[in-house]
C-alpha cells in the first residue's frame, strides 16, 4: 500500500514538482496549500486539500483521514524584498504558521519533516563555496525566519523526537522536462524567468543591479540549481528518514556560479532572440557570489543533480515559458 506524504504549499514552484517527482516513487502526496501563490492546476499527483497553516482543525482532519508517514513543509512567503518591507507578513507566516503547524504534526503523531530552507541563511558568506558548517547569519527577515524554523526543528528533535531534514537551497530554476508544471509567480522575481519575459516582449527590459561587483563580468554569481534535481533531493531525503535516518541539515546546489550576464547571454543564445537590459543601482544586500558546497547531500542522500548545465535549464524553462504564455 502506498505511503501519504502531506506536502504544504505543494501547488506551488517546488513544491509542485516535488509532488510529481514523490508520486514516481511510488508515494501519495497530499498537497495543502492556502492557494495565495499555488496554482490548483499544478496539483495532479494526489488528493488536494485547501487551508492554512494555522488551521490546526482542518490540518488534524487531513491527517487523520489520508495518515501520512511524514510531511515536506514548503509552505512560505519567499519574497526577500519584500520582507524587508513588511517583516510582519514574513515572520507571521513563515515562523508562527510552522510553529502551529509543527504543533498539529506532534498532535497527530508525525515525527518525521523535510523542511524547505535556504542559502539566505547564510547571509554574506565569507567562504566559496559554502559549506553547511559556516555562520549562519541571515541579513533579512526572510532568511532570518527561515534560520528561526532550523533552530525550532533542532529543539524540537531533542524534546520530542521529530526527525528533520532541512534542505538549504541556492537559485531555483527551470522547469519539468516533460512541461507538465513550471515557474508561475505573480509577481515573479527569479532571473531567469524575467530574462524570458523580455524575450517574449511580456516586459521592456531586464535590470541588471550592479556592474562593479568583485566577479569576473562585475556583475552577481549565482548558483543555479534545476527544480526537478531539488524535487529529487527532497524525495531522497524522505526515503532517508523513512530509513531511520536522523535530523540534519543539507545544501542543494550544482557547485558552480553563473553570472547575471552569464544567464542573459545563455538566454539570448537558447532563444535566438535579443534581450534589452538596464544597468541600475545594486541592491542592498546582494552578496557578489553565491554558490554551494553540496557534497553532503550526494554523500549522504545519494544526491546528483541531473540537470546542472546552464543551457538544460534555460532550455526547460523556456519551453514552459512558450507553452504558459505562448510565442
Amino acid at each position: 500500500m502506498s505511503q501519504h506524504i502531506l506536502v504544504t504549499g505543494g501547488a506551488g514552484y517546488i513544491g509542485s514538482h516535488t509532488c510529481k517527482a514523490l508520486a514516481a516513487q511510488g508515494f501519495i502526496p497530499v498537497v495543502y496549500d492556502n492557494l495565495v501563490h499555488g496554482h490548483e492546476s499544478f496539483v495532479k499527483w494526489g488528493p488536494f486539500v485547501a487551508g492554512e497553516l494555522s488551521d490546526a482543525g482542518r490540518l488534524a482532519e487531513l491527517i487523520e483521514t489520508y495518515k501520512p508517514c511524514a510531511a515536506i513543509h514548503f509552505a512560505a512567503f519567499t519574497d526577500v524584498g519584500e520582507s524587508v518591507r513588511d517583516p510582519i507578513k514574513y515572520y507571521n507566516n513563515n515562523l508562527f504558521g510552522t510553529f502551529s503547524f509543527l504543533q498539529t504534526l506532534l498532535d497527530g503523531g508525525i515525527k518525521r519533516i523535510v523542511f524547505s530552507s535556504t542559502a539566505a541563511v547564510y547571509g554574506v558568506p565569507n567562504q566559496i563555496p559554502i559549506p553547511e558548517s559556516h555562520t549562519a547569519e541571515p541579513i533579512n527577515p526572510y532568511g532570518m525566519s527561515k534560520r528561526m524554523i532550523e533552530k525550532m526543528l533542532a529543539d524540537f528533535h531533542h524534546a520530542y523526537s521529530l526527525k528533520s531534514i532541512c534542505l538549504r537551497y541556492f537559485n531555483a530554476s527551470g522547469a519539468d522536462p516533460d512541461g507538465e508544471i513550471g515557474e508561475d509567480h505573480t509577481p515573479e522575481t527569479h532571473l531567469i524567468p524575467l530574462i524570458l519575459d523580455v524575450a517574449m516582449n511580456r516586459r521592456s527590459h531586464i535590470n541588471i543591479f550592479g556592474s562593479d561587483y568583485p566577479t569576473p563580468d562585475g556583475t552577481c554569481v549565482r548558483d543555479y540549481i534545476h527544480v526537478t534535481d531539488l524535487a529529487a533531493a527532497h524525495v531522497l531525503a524522505i526515503d532517508y528518514l523513512l530509513s531511520g535516518g536522523d535530523s540534519s541539515i543539507f545544501n542543494l546546489g550544482n557547485g558552480q556560479g553563473f553570472s547575471v550576464k552569464e544567464v542573459i547571454e545563455t538566454v539570448k543564445a537558447i532563444t535566438g532572440l535579443p534581450i534589452q537590459t538596464e544597468l541600475v543601482d545594486r541592491r542592498a544586500g546582494d552578496p557578489p557570489v553565491l554558490v554551494a558546497d553540496a557534497r553532503r547531500a550526494m554523500e549522504l542522500l545519494g544526491w546528483r543533480p541531473a540537470y546542472s548545465d546552464i543551457n538544460a535549464i534555460v532550455s526547460h524553462a523556456w519551453a514552459w515559458h512558450q507553452k504558459r504564455f505562448g510565442g
